[in-house]
């Protein structure tokens, strides 16, 4: 080793920044979440700072890693826009006179793709189902006598969700009057069939909620996912608690059905006041 090369490790190194330490770091952060950054980008900051103090400590440039301690905080969630309970009350009543005005013409096919679209909405607002869930229902995943449906989830885990009456009465005026006129022989069991005749498709059944919310005209909302957010949304408002909805939404883990059903603090404050001691 050439005697003149300087060290680059050991206790005798100069300290690169020895002014800076975590209070310092964690101010910096501060100032920036102050300033209205998102969170991702002070994430990336975050991140860009601790790579940049782990190099000067590596490099024998520092005796320490000020950053070490630096937390990073947590990315937002990103949910979709959830509907209002009367702008799902028009959803669903708009879709049922898509089937009223469809009776009184002469094309039979239109009727039934109307009883579908009904049936396919009121089933995605009553459980709260993932699109392809749905899309992958047969007749005999239906207990029209319970008022139950088995969804097969993600892992190939099932689970049987209730679903109310007026979902009941789409499904069952699908299945009489839409169904058999769609139907084909190599149709086979599928409960929900495209136009012509095949198993409706997760990319159909997303076009059919994106009209149906469009026609709205007061909302950002689309595609199926916003009427599972709705649904886990009205449920945990109206009362439901988390392990109920986390079992309709057919999540693992508790953690995520938390960040994705939002409760309004206000409702939170309140059930803090009527469960806690010393609330």
């Amino acid at each position: 080793m050439d005697d003149d090369a300087p060290a680059r490790h050991g206790p005798s190194a100069p300290d690169v920044l020895p002014e800076l330490d975590i209070e310092d770091l964690r101010g910096w952060l501060a100032a920036m979440s102050g300033s209205g950054l998102a969170r991702a980008t002070l994430a990336r900051r975050v991140a860009a700072v601790r790579t940049f103090t782990a190099w000067l400590r590596r490099e024998g440039l520092r005796s320490d890693d000020p950053a070490l301690r630096l937390r990073s905080p947590r990315p937002e969630g990103t949910l979709p826009h959830v509907l209002q309970e009367q702008q799902a009350t028009r959803l669903l009543a708009a879709a049922q006179e898509r089937v009223d005005a469809a009776a009184a013409g002469d094309d039979p096919a239109a009727h039934a793709l109307a009883l579908r679209d009904a049936a396919l909405l009121e089933l995605l607002y009553a459980t709260g189902a993932r699109v392809a869930e749905l899309s992958a229902l047969d007749v005999d995943d239906l207990e029209a006598g319970r008022g139950v449906v088995r969804l097969t989830g993600k892992g190939d885990r099932q689970r049987t969700v209730p679903y109310g009456a007026p979902a009941g009465r789409a499904l069952q005026e699908w299945q009489r009057l839409g169904r058999p006129r769609l139907a084909r022989p190599d149709s086979g069991p599928a409960l929900f069939l495209g136009a012509r005749g095949g198993r409706l498709g997760v990319r159909q059944a997303r076009t059919v909620v994106d009209r149906a919310l469009e026609g709205l005209g007061d909302t950002a909302a689309r595609g199926p996912h916003a009427l599972r957010h709705t649904a886990a949304t009205h449920l945990l408002d109206g009362g439901a608690d988390l392990r109920s909805v986390q079992e309709l939404l057919g999540h693992a883990s508790l953690r995520t059905t938390q960040v994705y059903t939002h409760v309004s603090i206000d409702r939170l404050r309140e059930g803090y006041r009527q469960a806690h001691p010393r609330a």
